[in-house]
């Protein structure tokens, strides 16, 4: 499968966003200013397609889902009766990966997808390795026997604050109670953008 190894903190500042929780220091001193040795120099004013290819580039990272994947989501969401792009987000949130960072086992997106696709988790007490899975309303996912007393699930866990009111959650063992609101989705992104990237 095709994936991005390079250096994360470059898409990060590509995008002006904090893609993993440990861009967060970096992209707050150097402002977000596009990596590169001129950079911080070149200031160019994007149109409208390139304002709507960087919003798709984003989303695509944010998640971790490549194009062919992202491109499958957005038809999925025009199908579907009502706003393309808040299916669209629906249909990202809901993924299983995206889950168990929201449910706070991990710290990113990019360790949750690592910690499903190796099986150390489960939906309905079934081991699931698919970290693209739509997880349903009223499932549980919870992490392996294995994995309870791993030092970085216990800091992950610890270092939650607060949790989005459409998940619950209690030790180990999450459950998706409703399908979450525009507010509770990422709100760094403008879904209406990316649609109409795609509708060009």
């Amino acid at each position: 499968m095709a994936r991005y190894t390079g250096p994360k903190r470059r898409l990060s500042r590509r995008e002006g966003i904090a893609l993993t929780s440990k861009d967060i220091r970096a992209i707050e001193q150097k402002g977000a200013l596009p990596p590169g040795q001129h950079g911080g120099k070149m200031r160019r004013r994007l149109s409208e397609y390139g304002l709507q290819l960087r919003e798709k580039q984003k989303a695509k990272r944010l998640y971790g889902v490549l194009e062919k994947q992202f491109k499958n989501y957005l038809t999925s969401a025009s199908k579907v009766k009502g706003a393309t792009g808040l299916s669209l987000l629906e249909l990202l949130e809901t993924r299983l990966d995206n889950v168990v960072y929201r449910l706070g086992f991990v710290k990113s997106r990019a360790e949750a997808r690592q910690l499903v696709s190796h099986g150390h988790i489960k939906v309905m007490d079934k081991k699931m390795t698919i970290p693209s899975y739509k997880v349903k309303i009223g499932e549980t996912i919870a992490i392996s026997d294995k994995l309870r007393d791993n030092t970085q699930v216990k800091m992950s866990l610890e270092d939650l604050t607060t949790l989005p009111e459409w998940l619950d959650r209690k030790a180990t063992v999450g459950k998706v109670l409703r399908i979450p609101n525009r507010e509770e989705m990422e709100q760094s992104i403008d879904e209406q953008l990316i649609v109409g990237y795609y509708s060009r």
